[in-house]
């Protein structure tokens, strides 16, 4: 393991910025604030937008540095959680055991580890990308969510890695082991924890892990493994989490659990993978084997129903999308990448050239900083007119399926065996 000394102080910024984060807490960086954080999956706001310091013009070797390296952790597709003084990943050791572990932000020294039997083989024609952990966890400042393959669902504290409470949803719910395991990346806010777990979306109490309510039911094991994971929205005025199943679309009340409105989402074997977008009251979402939807929701008397706003036959696949200025920046299933107008679905490039299987995408002002799963990280220009690569740099690690996380000018990157911290002057 590598280790470099970490900055003393952040720099003193011209002024302060707020954004809202995990459980109604607001985080407000300065020059005496704590450092940013990324805590649940795509980042503080679950869009993949990055608040804080303005990033740097380019990516090379002048402002772009290891801090350090943590190896032989085990494979992983759980993207990197930041605290202010330390971060988590997860980790599938010797097929059998899933491990979550915390370590200094400040040079990757282990600080602690948690860990139960779990494991499961995927079906055979998903077993060569890895029958291991999926879910990223979750972090809500004083206790960290981590959902396990075989459909469990584990608090643990976050100072310490002691375990709060677990839930085995197979056992509880008497549902089936869901033939992908669990996917979905949990969702809190003040008093709970949401999740597609158990063949449905359910609501648990973040205290107990007592399950409050559960809706959307799946029975079918193969197609109750959902692959999306639940965002807090307001649409058409109305407050809601977006739900992505396997074949549908849906908004839910998070406070009663109750179902306003759904949609099938067609799609080749159920392969609804990517996170609802909710941006300007346009709905976006994209299916492998069908195409992108935008949707308007519209509300008549107490009742909402969802209408066609455009389609259009690009096909999303895994990576879930940016939205900047209007404009959605989506990785597709040909491993082009393409931006289309958000309000009318008109397309306004598409590349000639493909990239990786797989993008993660966090956006910040005109910039677009896009992992792709051989380990190269670009920087994009977010321009509708064309498609734009600022500049590029191959990573020196195995490839990497998890998401990237960003939190002030540092990066953090999971790949399949190891946690490498980057700092990004």
């Amino acid at each position: 393991m590598t280790q470099v000394t970490r900055r003393s102080m952040l720099k003193t910024m011209a002024a302060a910025w707020t954004f809202p984060t995990l459980a109604g807490v607001t985080t407000v960086a300065a020059a005496d604030a704590p450092l940013a954080t990324w805590p649940q999956w795509r980042g503080p706001t679950r869009d993949g937008i990055v608040p804080g310091n303005t990033w740097p013009k380019t990516i090379d070797d002048s402002n772009f540095q290891q801090i350090w390296r943590v190896d032989n952790l085990g494979p992983s597709y759980s993207g990197t959680i930041v605290a202010t003084d330390r971060v988590f990943t997860t980790a599938t050791v010797d097929k059998k055991t899933e491990v979550v572990s915390a370590y200094s932000r400040k040079d990757g020294k282990l600080l602690w580890q948690s860990s139960w039997e779990g494991a499961m083989t995927v079906p055979f024609f998903a077993a060569a990308n890895g029958s291991w952990i999926r879910a990223t966890p979750t972090y809500d400042g004083e206790s960290l969510f981590v959902g396990g393959i075989r459909d469990v669902l584990v608090c643990v504290n976050a100072a310490d890695g002691k375990e709060r409470w677990r839930v085995d949803f197979v056992k509880e719910l008497k549902s089936t082991l869901p033939a992908f395991g669990m996917v979905c990346s949990p969702l809190v806010d003040e008093t709970a924890v949401y999740v597609q777990a158990g063949g449905g979306f359910l609501k648990l109490d973040k205290k107990t892990g007592k399950v409050l309510w559960n809706v959307l039911p799946e029975k079918d094991a193969m197609m109750g493994s959902a692959f999306s994971s639940p965002t807090f929205a307001t649409v058409a005025g109305q407050p809601q989490i977006l739900v992505q199943t396997r074949s549908k679309l849906a908004g839910v009340t998070k406070d009663d659990g109750k179902v306003l409105w759904t949609r099938d989402i067609p799609s080749f074997r159920g392969m609804n993978i990517l996170t609802p977008t909710a941006k300007d009251d346009v709905l976006f979402t994209s299916a492998y084997g069908s195409k992108s939807f935008g949707f308007n929701l519209d509300k008549v008397g107490e009742s909402f129903s969802l209408a066609d706003r455009w389609t259009t036959n690009r096909e999303g696949y895994m990576s879930t999308p940016v939205v900047v200025n209007g404009h959605i920046y989506l990785h597709l299933r040909n491993q082009r990448v393409a931006c289309l107008e958000l309000a009318t679905g008109k397309e306004c490039w598409v590349t000639e050239k493909a990239y990786g299987k797989y993008w993660s995408m966090v956006a910040q002002g005109d910039k677009i900083l896009a992992l792709d799963e051989r380990g190269i990280l670009f920087l994009l220009k977010a321009d509708p007119k064309e498609f734009t690569v600022i500049s590029e740099k191959k990573l020196p690690n195995p490839e990497t399926w998890a998401h990237l996380a960003v939190a002030g000018d540092e990066l953090f990157i999971r790949d399949l065996v190891g946690l490498t911290a980057y700092r990004w002057k």
